[in-house]
């Protein structure tokens, strides 16, 4: 071979390896880098980079590896980070939460003399409305821990209806004008609720469902309050990290609404969606069965078993123990129960039930166990399972029933419940780590409005279980925590589990949702009284920037 051509042939060879050099950079979307990046995958390893194509991660591994592999329109420096999967709330009621922005906030009240100060406030900010609403006291909080009268609000607004209610929904205070018009008065019964009598009259403290009975009789939100209502949810919680939600009770207008406005870009959030059983719905979905988007997933029905612990209404298998001879009690009768457990099943339906007290514990279990029959991947949930007797524990694993549970209920409920159940019950309530036993994990929420809507609150109630004030010292029950790895999976990956979506969400891997959160701190290593200062950097839906701080 002459000189020339082998100039000529290493030229070309040379030429071929830096074509295939350039040909091996791979495109992408995204390129996250120089980060603590928690998987959250069955390892629970980290990573330092990873890129997104599609609104999916395509690939994990060092700075080096993954800027070398891909070549991406944007990149994200982390500046070394934490960077965690979109966090889940596990049970919300978000389209609630966005209508209660519209009506007085009573959370952390101290009186009720503060209430009415903000319910005032509410009525001259909102002169025309037909109706004066308002939710988040606590009677709990304040010096005088006694349930309110009505007698003010009849005074200041004797023409006007007003309900406002506590904070777990369970309970309010209408007015008079309220009471009319629901047709309530001191000789109402119904099954399932009370209208509070003292010396013959009505004190305006309504109970679950008799709530309920006034709550209907309030206008429904035009359309354009709804849209509203949800896009400004979306908006606060994208800002605390939350990038998917479980919302405990809708009707199918609601979720149309939400689908509408997920086709049309107008919402991101995603919503695994909790029907409430009425006939419509019932009706509509045993028809047509579970309805799945990748933002949307209808297939659970939320049910109510009993009330709350702080009004009295969460079932109970022996009295309380402030009030003698008071059970609480069940919203709907045992056979109601067993009929739509039966319902669900056959129709391919999750159900999701509300149970508090260990009696109503005790009673879905062994219904659930009576149709399930054994162990399953039905993955039937009760949510809140607050309260549940020693002898019933290790059937949430022999039927694998998921306990859907609130830590922040625990460190907000720790300074009464003893009053209500005595210090032996008291033992066997807010039992997270032992429930998580049963079947090897637990999905976490919130139960906002109820509670505060950010999931670092739930991450140290269900940690160190103190509350804000990092209050007892030592923390509440800490043979009931969890350690810090199951704390985030229980808000990433678990959560994403009990809805079936595991496969697409909840940890930081390839195929997987590009949906993650950069924080301000690691919480795998910071001091317990820091995790509720945790702060969201920036949010990513289908790795797209939803929120920056």
């Amino acid at each position: 071979m002459t000189n020339t051509l082998r100039t000529l042939a290493a030229a070309l060879l040379l030429g071929g390896m830096l074509f295939t050099g350039c040909t091996s950079t791979q495109p992408a979307d995204l390129i996250v880098y120089n980060g603590t990046v928690y998987t959250v995958n069955d390892n629970f390893d980290t990573a330092e980079a990873f890129a997104v194509k599609d609104g999916k991660i395509i690939a994990l591994g060092t700075s080096d590896e993954i800027r070398g592999k891909y070549k991406a329109t944007e990149e994200l420096n982390a500046e070394g980070k934490a960077i965690y999967p979109g966090l889940i709330d596990a049970h919300s009621h978000f389209y609630r939460y966005g209508l209660a922005l519209q009506s007085a906030d009573l959370v952390d009240t101290n009186s009720f003399s503060e209430v009415v100060r903000k319910v005032t406030q509410q009525r001259e900010q909102y002169p025309n409305t037909e109706w004066v609403t308002g939710g988040g006291w606590d009677q709990n909080d304040w010096d005088v821990k006694e349930f309110p009268t009505k007698d003010t609000l009849d005074q200041l607004f004797p023409a006007t209806p007003v309900i406002i209610t506590r904070i777990d929904g369970h309970a309010a205070l209408a007015n008079q004008k309220a009471l009319d018009l629901a047709g309530l008065t001191a000789n109402t019964k119904m099954v399932g609720g009370l209208v509070e009598v003292k010396d013959g009259k009505m004190t305006g403290i309504l109970i679950d469902n008799a709530v309920d009975r006034v709550m209907a009789k309030i206008p429904d939100a035009s359309e354009t309050e709804k849209r509203q209502a949800l896009q400004n949810a979306e908006a606060n919680v994208f800002a605390v990290g939350i990038t998917s939600l479980d919302d405990a009770g809708l009707d199918k207008s609601t979720i149309d609404l939400i689908d509408e406005m997920h086709k049309k870009d107008d919402l991101k959030i995603r919503v695994y969606a909790m029907l409430n059983p009425t006939n419509e719905n019932k009706d509509y979905y045993y028809k047509n069965g579970p309805y799945k988007t990748d933002r949307l997933n209808v297939r659970s029905f939320k049910v109510y078993a009993d009330g709350a612990l702080g009004s009295r209404g969460a079932n109970l298998i022996k009295p309380y123990h402030d009030r003698a001879g008071h059970y609480g009690f069940l919203l709907a009768s045992e056979q109601e129960f067993r009929d739509i457990a039966k319902e669900l099943n056959e129709h391919g339906f999750q159900m999701n039930t509300h149970a508090i007290g260990d009696s109503a514990n005790r009673l879905l279990l062994d219904i659930y166990g009576s149709v399930l029959g054994g162990k399953n991947d039905k993955r039937w949930r009760i949510e809140h399972s607050q309260i549940v007797n020693p002898a019933d524990m290790d059937k949430f694993g022999k039927y694998s029933i998921i306990p859907s549970v609130q830590p922040t209920h625990a460190t907000s409920d720790m300074y009464w419940a003893g009053d209500r159940l005595g210090e032996e019950r008291t033992k066997h309530a807010y039992p997270f780590k032992e429930l998580m036993q049963q079947n090897g994990y637990i999905p976490l929420g919130s139960d906002f409005p109820v509670e505060s809507i950010n999931p670092f609150y739930t991450f140290h109630a269900a940690v160190a279980r103190q509350d804000a004030k990092n209050y007892p010292e030592g923390g509440f029950q800490m043979e009931n925590a969890l350690s810090r790895e199951d704390a985030l999976r229980g808000i990433t990956i678990w959560a994403a589990k009990s809805n079936f979506e595991e496969g697409e969400k909840g940890s930081i891997e390839a195929g997987k949702f590009a949906d993650f959160i950069l924080v301000d701190r690691d919480l795998m290593t910071v001091e317990p009284s820091e995790m509720r200062a945790t702060q969201v950097l920036s949010t990513y839906v289908n790795g797209k920037l939803v929120y920056k701080k």
